[in-house]
């Protein structure tokens, strides 16, 4: 196991946005509540703050604005790409600051987290309103463009902090991109499937180049998963939903457990529901998953514990981390029972 992922492993972690429009109160939190805080996301700020614009304003050598549909690469110099970096220069500037309030300067491990090529690719347009997912050199370009834009991101950092980072590349919208289901321009000219070897060396690429410069990679996959895509790429691990998990995952979450160092286990509610859930149902899918995969119980006190997915709508984010810590006590009871 890496040495820089140990505090992740067994703990509990967010997945990365939250509610409200200040980076300050929101650095303050997750640094005074978590051993591994996460760089918070505002998406509610507005354009530039979302996920796929905020990837987006990483890129390198490729400009970014927005068409009546949606952002649009290509375009230089454009107004979105400037806002998004103001949106995260203020991000980080609030974060380091929390970090040193907090006497964490100069160690420690922080995650971040940015949408990964597959999902850029079916969320942005090409010059010609198309998706990127339809041509699959532009891809290529993205994520080479991506890749050199968050390995910059992370040595900013790693200088500000002191501090291991941890890359989590967020790909919601990878099961559509291998089965084709990328909404296209027009109904007559469809966003053809990306075959799962394609799109696995696609992110493998992305992957790789962060690893190659220190950085220690997770997915986070809270759609549908093709698993075919995902055991082919050298993660170091992957934030599920693990509400979602059917039979159908059961054989590739079993390979990824067994072979990889985190294993992150979505079981917070990202918006309470009306009726307050014990730690112990909360908890449930998890035991019940790892029995009917038929893993034994004892690996649950590896598992990472987070909200289901990113939490922006839910009424505050201390609240859901303090579920998380509950459930996670709940998994580690079990873990020895």
């Amino acid at each position: 196991m890496s040495d820089s992922l140990a505090p992740l492993v067994g703990g509990v972690t967010g997945i990365g946005s939250v509610p409200g429009t200040d980076p300050r109160e929101a650095a303050a939190t997750v640094v005074g509540e978590l051993e591994v805080p996460f760089l918070p996301e505002l998406p509610h700020r507005g354009i530039g703050a979302d996920m796929i614009g905020r990837a987006a304003g990483l890129f390198v050598d490729i400009g970014l604005d927005v068409s009546t549909t949606g952002y649009r690469i290509g375009v230089r110099d454009g107004r979105v790409a400037r806002r998004t970096g103001d949106y995260l220069e203020r991000d980080l500037d609030a974060f380091e600051e929390a970090y040193e309030l907090a006497g964490r300067r100069g160690g420690g491990l922080v995650k971040t987290q940015f949408a990964g090529p597959l999902t850029l690719a079916a969320g942005l347009e090409l010059p010609n309103g198309h998706r990127v997912a339809r041509d699959r050199g532009a891809m290529r370009d993205i994520a080479a463009s991506l890749a050199e834009g968050l390995v910059r991101h992370i040595a900013d950092l790693r200088r500000r902090l002191g501090a291991a980072v941890v890359l989590q590349l967020d790909e919601p919208s990878l099961w559509s991109v291998v089965h084709g289901t990328v909404p296209a321009l027009t109904k007559l000219d469809p966003v053809r499937a990306v075959p799962a070897p394609e799109a696995a060396e696609l992110l493998g690429a992305v992957v790789e180049a962060l690893q190659d410069d220190g950085a220690p990679v997770l997915l986070h996959l809270c759609g549908p998963i093709d698993w075919g895509v995902v055991r082919r790429v050298p993660v170091d691990g992957a934030l599920l939903d693990a509400t979602r998990l059917s039979a159908a995952d059961y054989e590739g979450f079993g390979e990824l457990a067994e072979s990889r160092t985190v294993v992150g286990l979505g079981l917070a509610p990202a918006v309470p529901g009306p009726r307050r859930r014990t730690p112990q149902e909360l908890a449930a899918p998890a035991l019940q998953l790892y029995d009917e995969v038929g893993l034994p119980r004892r690996e649950l006190a590896r598992a990472t514990v987070t909200p289901v997915c990113g939490s922006p709508d839910s009424p505050g984010i201390r609240p859901i981390l303090d579920t998380c810590k509950e459930i996670r006590s709940v998994v580690a009871e079990a873990s020895v029972a």
